[in-house]
């Protein structure tokens, strides 16, 4: 069988910067987009869409 090592994970050791970057990117997209699907609302409301 082949010999796996494996070392230990110390917690809190990985950098985790990229993911983030991403997860502040996302968060702010849905930001956006919410606050444009409620913008799209008001406007069909105020038209009588």
């Amino acid at each position: 069988m082949a010999d796996h090592h494996h070392s230990e994970h110390v917690h809190g050791s990985m950098d985790i910067r990229a993911q983030e970057k991403t997860f502040h990117g996302f968060i702010r997209l849905s930001i956006w987009v919410a606050c444009l699907a409620f913008a799209v609302l008001i406007f069909m409301g105020l038209t009588n869409s």
